[in-house]
């Protein structure tokens, strides 16, 4: 382990538990498929309720209810253009964790699949 990751390991370790339940609470946020999917889809632009509804073939009220719980932990933005509402990501360090645990999850896969092929 670097000396980088024990220094942020030894200040997780000694966080307080109000400060602890806020660090699950992000986690839970996370923890949505759907609210992922539209992370994704937002990664690259930002994009109305009902592009969004497109883009994952979900219902309008799944991706509205989402998307409110996303803006309000703070992980997506709102901008108003005349009637429509865009949506963006307003927390780009999300995928720096996404990409973290998508790269582990790689190397895991990769490593079961050299398992099954003898």
């Amino acid at each position: 382990m670097s000396s980088n990751k024990i220094r942020k390991f030894i200040v997780a370790k000694g966080m307080p538990p109000a400060a602890l339940e806020l660090v699950a609470a992000r986690f839970r946020m996370l923890a949505e498929p759907m609210r992922l999917r539209l992370l994704n889809e937002l990664r690259e632009r930002e994009m109305t309720v009902t592009a969004l509804v497109e883009a994952t073939g979900a219902g309008q009220a799944n991706v509205s209810k989402h998307l409110s719980l996303l803006a309000d932990a703070g992980m997506v933005g709102r901008r108003k253009e005349g009637l429509n509402v865009f949506y963006f990501i307003a927390d780009g360090s999300l995928f720096e964790l996404c990409d973290l645990v998508c790269g582990r999850l790689q190397k895991e896969l990769a490593e079961k699949a050299r398992h099954f092929s003898g």
